[in-house]
């Protein structure tokens, strides 16, 4: 994408830096659901009640989302390396402090922290990823693997959530993390360059860092307090009206006061990473939601264990996976804006064979055919998504749009669910007294896969009319320094028709 620059992140080992980015982030990803299914056995050993237990699960939410952003300028800041290092020391102490959690309220502040150790390292990784392989087939290869470890990271928790719920206990769901944590260290220290990110002669930008973090917290606890508290009520209307405010002064700021900013405003103006962006939005909305629904689906009306559950999505990881590996050879031959048309179209279909679900249904029918079909459309997805958010940005500002992107992935999560749970219960609530429990709660679940293929088609209506057909040139970043420091150098653009040739 860049001409090699002094300050330009190379890995000291390609295959070691692989290896590392996907480690922190297998972690990162499989954290975020790999909870849910034992939830019902932590409230019975510390006592949570309904509403308590939910925030196990938010209150990861709500620091993960409310920090992405800081984390990926601070990774700009003060060099990758390090924040990916802090990053993976303090999920690893939280996740031991919350295997070792005695009441409700250590776990949640344990999970809570731990959102905060995944803030610094999602944004570090993908940044070390995508300035430490140069562009073209080996970045390709690279994310690639990134994006099958993302997408398969969050389907295999259930998974795992299950196994080790139902064979050991709940507590190895927090204290899995450790190790994982502690190999992430040794790799990183091992692989990654210690060199060239950090750029400590810039200031980073406090007031956009706490207008963009209470903004984006304040939205996130606002969506996920509406499970308890209607949307019409005066604490979930005015929180959103609060964080509108917050959010609206963090873009007034950086778009006029701010020397050097959080995030960029013009990265924004650039189709191929706004467009990205907003497609990834409705991914993460799809993505998140369905393993939440389809899971409640499997346990609720079909009758699945945990452990059923969790196993019948291995066939929905194995199509996540597949795909987003499968990507990397579908871009030599398309361009990004075709695979993202296609994939969104076929993962919309999958979506809708979803809604048809049934409450006298069956696995195969209901469940594995949608699945497989739903996976095979969003895996290749994923690859062409992180491709279109980075490219085109100056190297010293990867961590910003890497922040950017994991924002996107993990508040559009967060606001689909909050959202699609309230779609659930007013279908549910609103249907024929005299249908079954099942049939009330298969027809929410239903509302909710239909919503999810129509967002969908609107993901492909974005990638139709705003990324550009053409790939992106380099944005203008900051003006170079005496010191070397990196400024954008011109690249050969390349038509949709003939993507192989992209350097």
């Amino acid at each position: 994408m860049y001409e090699n620059s002094a300050r330009e992140e190379r890995a000291v080992s390609p295959g070691g830096v692989l290896w590392t980015v996907s480690v922190a982030q297998l972690m990162v990803s499989l954290d975020v659901s790999v909870v849910n299914v034992a939830l019902p056995s932590m409230r019975t050993a510390l006592g949570f009640d309904d509403s308590g237990l939910s925030w196990v699960v938010n209150a990861y939410t709500l620091t993960f989302g409310g920090l992405l952003l800081l984390g990926g300028r601070a990774a700009d800041r003060f060099g990758r390396r390090p924040l990916l290092l802090i990053g993976l020391a303090l999920f690893g102490i939280t996740s031991l402090l919350g295997g070792l959690a005695q009441d409700p309220g250590q776990l949640i502040a344990a999970r809570a922290v731990q959102g905060v150790g995944a803030a610094l390292i999602a944004p570090a990784a993908l940044a070390v990823l995508t300035t430490s392989f140069p562009a073209g087939p080996q970045r390709g290869k690279a994310l690639g693997v990134y994006s099958a470890v993302t997408a398969g990271g969050a389907a295999v928790g259930v998974v795992v959530g299950g196994l080790l719920t139902e064979y050991i206990n709940w507590r190895w769901v927090m204290l899995v993390n450790v190790p994982m944590a502690l190999a992430g260290m040794w790799l990183a220290r091992r692989h990654v360059a210690a060199a060239g990110a950090g750029d400590t002669a810039r200031k980073l930008d406090v007031v956009g860092a706490i207008l963009a973090t209470l903004g984006t917290s304040l939205l996130v606890f606002a969506l996920v307090r509406t499970e308890t508290e209607s949307w019409g009520s005066a604490s979930t209307i005015g929180g959103l009206a609060v964080a509108a405010v917050l959010l609206t002064g963090f873009f007034v700021y950086e778009g006029t006061a701010a020397k050097e900013p959080l995030l960029r405003l013009r990265v924004l103006t650039h189709r191929s990473v706004a467009g990205a962006n907003l497609y990834m939005m409705m991914v993460s909305i799809t993505i998140f939601t369905s393993f939440y629904f389809v899971s409640l689906y499997l346990q609720q009306v079909l009758g699945f264990g945990a452990l059923s559950a969790g196993l019948a999505f291995l066939p929905f990881c194995l199509g996540l996976v597949v795909g987003s590996l499968y990507a990397v050879k579908l871009l030599a031959r398309f361009s990004p804006r075709q695979l993202l048309i296609v994939g969104g179209i076929i993962g919309a279909a999958g979506m809708y064979w979803f809604s048809l679900i049934r409450p006298t249904g069956t696995f195969q029918v209901d469940v594995l055919g949608p699945s497989l079909v739903t996976s095979f459309g969003i895996g290749p997805l994923l690859v062409p998504i992180a491709n279109a958010a980075t490219a085109g940005v100056a190297p010293n500002e990867a961590g910003m749009a890497s922040g950017l992107l994991n924002s996107a992935r993990q508040l559009g999560g967060s606001i689909g669910l909050a959202a699609m749970s309230t779609v659930a219960a007013a279908a549910t609530s609103n249907g024929p007294a005299t249908d079954s429990a099942a049939a009330r709660l298969t027809e929410g679940y239903g509302r909710v896969f239909a919503s999810n293929s129509g967002l969908l088609v609107f993901a492909v209506l974005v990638a139709v009319f705003l990324l550009p057909r053409t790939s992106p040139s380099p944005l203008p970043g900051p003006a170079g320094r005496k010191d070397g420091g990196p400024g954008p150098h011109p690249r050969t653009r390349s038509t949709e028709a003939t993507p192989a040739k992209r350097s």
